[in-house]
């Protein structure tokens, strides 16, 4: 421990200050990165896969050609599913106000 109560060589690699980042981000915008990002990275994978069995020596350029697509559906797929559960916490939110006339 050091003066300061931190512990020494405890600084925080580059993985957990994204994921600290992802974290702090406001709901919609945290399901859209997230859907971006797994789609694309999936799509990526499945464009490099389909590119070296098409042909190895542009199988880069299907990297981009699956992963971008890829990424922009899961983006909008992810923003669905932050407003379908932002939606659905502002109804479990809201009191309930049965036989009562506004």
């Amino acid at each position: 421990m050091t003066v300061d109560g931190q512990r020494r060589g405890s600084r925080s690699s580059p993985w957990q200050q994204a994921a600290s980042g992802f974290v702090e981000l406001p709901l919609l915008r945290r399901w859209a990165v997230g859907g971006a990002t797994l789609a694309g990275f999936f799509g990526a994978v499945a464009g490099l896969v389909v590119g070296l069995f098409v042909h190895p020596p542009t199988a880069w350029f299907a990297v981009f050609e699956l992963g971008i697509p890829a990424a922009l559906a899961g983006g909008v797929i992810g923003l669905v599913g932050g407003l379908m559960v932002q939606a659905w916490f502002r109804i479990r939110r809201r009191p309930e106000r049965r036989g009562q006339v506004s």
